[in-house]
């Protein structure tokens, strides 16, 4: 097997899915052409200049595609590399079109429908108070479990590396200057160029920085990191949308399509050999980057690329009061979905193409390497001409980072560039994680106030500077704990499962938005059968983590807390499910609750 045939057959299947499936979704399903001569979206009828505002569809999809594309369309099909290439393949095609686009498409419609209300808001009024506490109780769990796991993959990557530091670090004025530029002169594309620019100049004089002061300075360990990472996440959410968060994830929405289109181009160029096989032998589990089987885990490690819970809160917080028209849903919801999916099918190329020895190497820690009776192959001469250990730098972020650098420097006119390549690529992926933390973290806010709120009503008010501090600050400081006390391999599964658990509440409130607007009852078959496959999944994998690890004192992963929380996690999804399919029976029964007033409702 070679890269190419992958390529060419993913994006074929993904044009032909957002041309026909994407099509039906919009114009049959959700409706979006009649809801445009029917009613304002949230950004108009609520503009406020700061939350609420109407944004070109272009910027739009570049936020929400930084916004969703994180960590994990890039980390967790390097992580699932473990049980060779096959299983992350089928699941990141199948996935991301059957579940993924018609998730973000349809909690998003949900949102906007309501206002730009978060996802537990608009379950409230759509399935009633109990589902409604219970989503918003489970959207908190979920959004600290989330931030605190794509935070930790940005850790070993920056950890006493100055140049990569320096060059995530510059992203923050750059996109603030970009920000006001653009505010003050209307000039997109001046702006955009500008900014692309400084970017890439950051990357370059990198290596002048390292052994300088200001190089020794930016020398953290991952401790320090996982302090600072809060504390820039708070003031990213309490600045208003249009200063920070806005034009870093447009920015970096360049950095990040540019990248893959240039990772694309260099696989046609080099077309290397796939060398993990289609199965290894750690599909019955046992492996040393995955304990579990390859199900239900690949469905838990690979999430962003395929359908992510996380999704839903950027498709329930800061995009639904963006849009400009209703029929941007299709472009921003679900093709920024598919694109994702290219990205993820892009990084799991670059990991599997790696040599075997070279990937458990960076993805194991030194003790179970030597268990595995492999021997690293190109990996210590990179490491030399880098001048980092990149042995054990378990996470993934780095394994990407090795393997694009493999295939870019394969061009000869790249031989000698493989230093600057691979902090190029850590830049990348850490901006793709900034920006998830920048939109999550948000997100987290909206949660805090809107949940709060109802014990303090002034919360609610998302213009009220104390309340926005106030839970922008909490929710930093419960992510920032995580992050702190955690490892990897403990918060990344934990992730995984909450995360998965948040897509099949998505799919729920999506089914019966569908229930109550579409033409025909079938069509409510869009979000049930991902919705069937995705909560029988990640209830067998949250009770395989909590009896295998978070509660068997025998276990490298021991954790109590784990375990408490991914009990309390399973269970709020069991009460919404029971609450959803009682809504269903009633909406199916009283053809009065259904129909087009809905659609203006």
């Amino acid at each position: 097997m070679n890269a190419i045939t992958i390529v060419i057959g993913t994006m074929c299947f993904l044009m032909i899915a957002y041309r026909l499936y994407g099509t039906f979704m919009a114009a049959k399903v959700l409706k979006l052409k009649e809801m445009e001569e029917r009613k304002k979206t949230p950004a108009h009828e609520l503009n406020d200049g700061k939350d609420y505002v109407p944004t070109n569809k272009w910027v739009t999809f570049g936020h929400h595609f930084a916004a969703i594309a994180a960590a994990g369309p890039l980390v967790g099909p390097i992580l699932a590399a473990q049980f060779g290439y096959l299983p992350g393949l089928l699941w990141l095609l199948i996935g991301a079109v059957i579940g993924g686009a018609v998730h973000d498409a349809v909690v998003l419609f949900a949102s906007m429908r309501k206002k730009g209300k978060s996802l537990s808001e608009v379950a409230k009024e759509e399935l009633g108070p109990v589902a409604g506490f219970c989503t918003g109780l489970a959207m908190l769990f979920i959004i600290t479990i989330t931030m605190a796991g794509l935070s930790m993959v940005v850790l070993h990557a920056l950890e006493r590396n100055p140049w990569g530091t320096f060059a995530v670090g510059i992203t923050i004025p750059i996109a603030m200057g970009v920000g006001l530029f653009y505010k003050k002169t209307g000039n997109l594309k001046l702006a955009s160029t500008v900014g692309f620019i400084l970017l890439m100049i950051g990357v370059f004089i990198g290596p002048s920085i390292q052994e300088t002061a200001l190089g020794e300075f930016l020398t953290f360990d991952s401790k320090t990191l996982a302090v600072i990472l809060p504390i820039y996440a708070f003031f990213a959410a309490a600045l208003p949308v249009w200063l920070l968060l806005a034009p870093r994830d447009y920015l970096s929405s360049f950095m990040k399509i540019g990248v893959f289109i240039a990772l694309i181009i260099g696989v046609f160029i080099i077309n290397p050999d796939v060398q993990m096989p289609a199965f290894t032998e750690f599909i019955h589990g046992g492996g040393p980057v995955i304990a579990g089987p390859v199900w239900p885990f690949i469905s838990i490690t690979i999430a962003c690329g395929a359908i992510s819970g996380f999704h839903a809160f950027v498709g329930s917080g800061t995009t639904p009061k963006m849009l400009d028209r209703w029929q941007d849903i299709k472009i921003v919801g679900f093709g920024g979905m598919l694109v994702e999916c290219l990205v993820a099918v892009m990084a799991l190329i670059a990991a599997v193409s790696l040599q075997p020895g070279d990937y458990f190497a960076i993805n194991s820690t030194p003790e179970v390497f030597k268990t595995l009776g492999m021997s690293a192959v190109h990996l210590p001469e990179l490491s030399q001409e880098i001048g980092l250990d990149l042995e054990g730098r378990t996470g993934g972020a780095v394994s990407l980072a090795v393997g694009m650098t493999y295939i870019f420097t394969s061009i000869p006119w790249f031989d000698s560039l493989a230093p600057h390549f691979f902090q190029f690529v850590i830049m990348f992926e850490a901006v793709f994680i900034l920006t998830a933390i920048d939109a999550g973290t948000r997100v987290a806010r909206y949660l805090i106030q809107d949940f709060f709120g109802e014990v303090y009503k002034p919360l609610k008010r998302v213009d009220w500077l104390p309340g926005n501090i106030f839970a922008s600050a909490l929710a930093c400081l419960a992510w920032g704990y995580l992050l702190f006390s955690g490892d990897i391999g403990s918060v990344w599964a934990l992730f995984g499962v909450s995360n998965q658990l948040m897509a099949s509440i998505g799919l729920i409130v999506g089914a019966t938005v569908i229930l109550k607007i579409a033409d025909k009852r079938s069509y409510i078959l869009t979000c049930l059968i991902p919705l069937a496959y995705l909560f029988v999944t990640v209830n067998a994998a949250g009770y395989w983590m909590i009896t295998n690890v978070y509660l068997n004192p025998d276990a490298a992963g021991y954790n109590v807390v784990n375990g408490v929380l991914s009990i309390i996690m399973l269970v709020l999804g069991i009460i919404i499910v029971i609450a959803a399919i009682k809504k269903w029976v009633e909406i199916w029964k009283t053809p009065s609750l259904r129909g087009d007033k809905y659609l203006s409702a």
